[in-house]
């Protein structure tokens, strides 16, 4: 079978240090099993035995980089498999490296492959620019809560919103506290200056190669969105026209809610949140940001109150959750009458002063619904 000469299905599974390829027939026959060393020459050798533009498919594993840039500059047709819609092979019976690369083949062959989308290399470094600088302020943001910890620990109030400003600085330079406490905060305080730096630094670097795009332009034209928020969503985005309408790509942002359907009975739920973290937190800010500001704090900046939220817009179905409990009207205008002693109420008219199945006779503790 080394003299196969038709075209050739080829499945990698590939791991951190070593790596196993099947290759297969169009009919599904194996012909190689072999595991290899996570080399370019390994891979190279195995690959020069699958014939002319083989289809290879792996899956988007940790670090698939290397080996999808090595494969298509051989030549290949590389197809690169979604996580989780090969989830399944974890119920088998048996699960093993060649299995898995098995598997791969045969859904690549069947043409039932779920496949994820190859970024090209220059979208996978402006994702490193910018997924760099969101982790270097997450750990920012860190070492300012651990400060704020400090000063908890130590009692010390911070009347500023802002810690880190100019005041909150002079604060931290004042606190009188044993030397463990202040040294800790000290630590921080450089840790902070340093991520400033290299946060600054990494913003510029995407800025850099984001200037002359148009859809880094064309995306601070809506309102919410800067050159942070814009550079989030062309790095993690890439090329858009790969979404035919807008609900493909919320939907591969995971902003659409699960859809489970069985007969006739459909429940929806969640939001799926499978997709990119940063799109979906770059999206939540821009909702924010577009939010009207609150009645007290808009009557004190502005003196004036925003406008009303339509009514059709407050009514949900169900008890409300979140911000919606603080902005749905109150159905109650006025407290219910308490039945006065002794009197007779019908049991038909329990409903309106109290809930079904409660007498109204009967005093309720509690918190009155």
């Amino acid at each position: 079978m080394s003299e196969y000469d038709a075209r050739q299905f080829v499945g990698i599974d590939l791991h951190r240090r070593r790596s196993v390829i099947v290759r297969t027939t169009d009919a599904g026959e194996a012909l190689e099993v072999v595991r290899i060393n996570n080399d370019l020459d390994c891979l190279a050798a195995v690959m020069s035995r699958a014939g002319e533009a083989p289809e290879v498919v792996l899956e988007a594993t940790y670090g698939w980089y290397w080996a999808v840039d090595a494969l298509q500059a051989g030549g290949a047709q590389v197809h690169l498999a979604h996580p989780l819609g090969v989830k399944m092979f974890e119920h088998r019976r048996v699960k093993n490296d060649v299995r898995d690369a098995s598997d791969l083949a045969d859904l690549l062959r069947m043409g039932r492959l779920p496949e994820a989308w190859i970024a090209p290399p220059a979208t996978r470094g402006l994702r490193e620019l910018v997924r760099h600088r969101a982790k270097l302020v997450a750990l920012r943001s860190g070492c300012k809560c651990e400060v704020h910890a400090v000063l908890a620990k130590l009692g010390v109030q911070v009347p500023m919103s802002d810690l880190f400003t100019d005041r909150g600085l002079d604060l931290l330079a004042h606190v009188h506290a044993p030397a463990p406490y202040v040294a800790r905060i000290q630590s921080l305080e450089r840790l902070i200056d340093a991520l400033d730096v290299e946060v600054d630094l990494f913003a510029r670097l995407a800025k850099g190669r984001l200037v002359a795009d148009p859809g880094y332009r064309a995306g601070q034209t809506i309102p919410g969105i800067g050159p942070i928020l814009a550079a989030v969503f062309v790095a993690e985005i890439g090329d858009v026209h790969r979404f035919p309408t807008a609900a493909h790509l919320t939907s591969w942002a995971g902003l659409t809610p699960t859809h489970h359907g069985c007969d006739t009975h459909v429940r929806r739920g969640r939001i799926t949140k499978q997709g990119s973290k940063l799109v979906r937190w770059a999206a939540t800010g821009v909702g924010q940001a577009g939010r009207p500001p609150h009645r007290g704090r808009a009557a004190a900046r502005t003196g004036r109150r925003p406008p009303e939220q339509p009514q059709h817009r407050l009514r949900r179905r169900g008890p409300p959750t979140g911000r919606a409990r603080l902005r749905r009207p109150t159905r109650r205008t006025r407290p219910r009458p308490a039945p006065r002693r002794g009197m007779t109420i019908p049991r038909s008219s329990w409903s309106v002063l109290g809930r079904a199945g409660h007498d109204p006779r009967t005093p309720r503790r509690g918190r009155p619904f």
